[in-house]
């Protein structure tokens, strides 16, 4: 039986979460959905269809993420084969999580992944980043 797996990817150049709902506004949709489009294909694309999210990272910190619907084949003006991941519209926050840069997606097991936020919360201000980071440091995040 296989795990349900996510991604993580990093949101360059939003702010917040609501400018991440913005981007995906602004940036059309795919079939009434948000989308993000990569050059590689998820290997592991049935653990990921299972029930995973795509969980954004934003200012060096997972803070939410929205639910992968499906993976569509698409080609670019290049024509190169590239994966559109389609997203449900939903932003679901979750507890702030500290990452590292990294580049492109990566792949974020059900284990590590950080819980959602009660509801009612998900409107609360983020902490500051100095402050989310020096709790995460000590665990408590």
């Amino acid at each position: 039986m296989n795990q349900t797996l996510h991604l993580q990817k990093l949101s360059v150049g939003t702010e917040t979460v609501a400018d991440l709902a913005a981007w995906q506004n602004r940036k059309g949709a795919q079939n009434d959905l948000p989308y993000h489009i990569t050059r590689m294909w998820p290997k592991r694309a049935d653990e990921i269809l299972d029930g995973g999210s795509m969980y954004w990272v934003i200012k060096g910190s997972l803070q939410c993420r929205q639910r992968i619907v499906r993976f569509d084949e698409v080609f670019g003006s290049d024509g190169i084969r590239r994966c559109a991941i389609i997203l449900d519209p939903e932003l679901v926050r979750v507890a702030p999580t500290l990452k590292r840069p990294f580049q492109g997606w990566r792949y974020l097991k059900s284990s590590d992944a950080p819980v959602d936020l009660p509801k009612g919360r998900e409107a609360e201000e983020p902490l500051p980043e100095a402050l989310n980071a020096a709790l995460a440091e000590i665990g408590l995040l």
